[in-house]
């Protein structure tokens, strides 16, 4: 009998055995086809987020993985996006990816996802300040690089006209709190800052930032040679975002401006429309460059408007975002992966590899 007893309990011991092997850790699958991402979006209507859906499903039917991809309204809808991070989190899916609109809203329904085992990627702006170790790896641009590079393009398109009396660059910035805003905006002003500071025309100490005490610097505006104002509005509206391009095309000095994303762009191309025609690409107008790709701002660089602007990769930011969601799940290693940017002016907005990339 204790013989009996025995084998059976060796018997019970291998069942559960061979079954803990055919799970991970955090009790999934992992068999692709018995996985499930679910993917939460800042947004949904917009054609950026259609493009990062397109890229998503890429990479779930490669794997064999069933996705599910939402977003709020739009992206001041914080509380509808933390309903919607609960409710993924509840069917105890394989992986999250997230582009949190406001972490510190959402760090209790985080905390409960790694609480479950369930593996967070980040995507777009990622999902910063979220509790350590919930987070395994971010699909994102790397913003900050970003806004230098659009720095760059407008410092050579300027830098002829340094020299000649006090000069003025501007940046239409919708806020200064999500992280990838805050970066394309403090990227810009760096790489700004260091190609004034070292050009012999302007100089160490005589380019002063103003406008938003995140970035201003104590160089006086009364001697600098060169000011780079930000411009911030009251509110996320065109109209707000227009008052503010207005405020900064009305001033004489200024020489070239940056729209950190589709309503800084468009609210620069209204206030133009508005007030005359101060933007373009050479001579002595105002030198604009952008970020995204709106129609307005595709048609304004077709006109010349625009010198260019920066585009992401929102197709590889979704498959990226996903491929990782679901390597993660699998208990293997992941690493952030920065999706890149092209920019495209004129020249090359036709491109049949910068046309893939565009959105309206």
């Amino acid at each position: 009998m204790k013989k009996a007893l025995l084998s059976l309990g060796i018997g019970l011991l291998s069942i559960s055995l061979l079954a803990a092997c055919g799970k991970s850790a955090s009790n999934k699958p992992t068999s692709t086809k018995d996985m499930r991402v679910e993917v939460i979006a800042k947004g949904f209507q917009h054609d950026f987020w259609k493009s990062v859906l397109k890229g998503s499903k890429q990479a779930a039917d490669k794997h064999g993985v069933k996705l599910n991809f939402v977003g709020p309204k739009d992206e001041t809808a914080v509380a509808e996006q933390l309903e919607m991070l609960n409710n993924a989190i509840n069917k105890n899916p394989s992986a999250i990816v997230l582009a949190a609109l406001d972490t510190k809203s959402e760090i209790d329904a985080i905390q409960n996802a790694k609480d479950k085992n369930v593996p967070v990627i980040g995507f777009d702006s990622g999902v910063p300040g979220a509790p350590k170790g919930a987070v395994k790896a971010n699909a994102a641009t790397d913003n900050y690089k970003a806004g230098g590079i659009v720095a760059q393009h407008l410092y050579d398109a300027i830098k002829t006209r340094l020299g000649k009396g006090q000069v003025r660059i501007g940046i239409v910035s919708q806020e200064v709190n999500s992280m990838s805003l805050s970066q394309r905006t403090g990227g810009f002003i760096d790489k700004m800052t260091k190609l004034l500071e070292a050009d012999p025309n302007v100089g160490k100490g005589q380019v002063a930032v103003i406008g938003h005490d995140k970035y201003n610097n104590d160089v006086s505006t009364k001697n600098a040679k060169a000011i780079i104002e930000l411009r911030v509005p009251a509110e996320v509206t065109d109209a707000a975002g227009k008052t503010e391009a207005a405020a900064l095309l009305e001033k004489k000095d200024l020489i070239g401006i940056y729209g950190s994303n589709e309503l800084g762009v468009k609210a620069i191309i209204n206030a133009n429309e508005a007030m005359g025609d101060r933007i373009g690409s050479t001579g002595d107008k105002v030198v604009t460059v952008g970020f995204d790709s709106g129609k307005l701002q595709q048609d304004a660089i077709r006109s010349g408007k625009f010198l260019g602007s920066i585009t992401q990769d929102p197709i590889k930011i979704g498959y990226d975002a996903v491929d990782l969601a679901v390597k993660a799940a699998q208990g293997k290693k992941v690493k952030d992966v920065d999706t890149g940017v092209k920019w495209y002016n004129k020249d090359n907005i036709d491109d049949k590899d910068i046309q893939a990339l565009l959105y309206e």
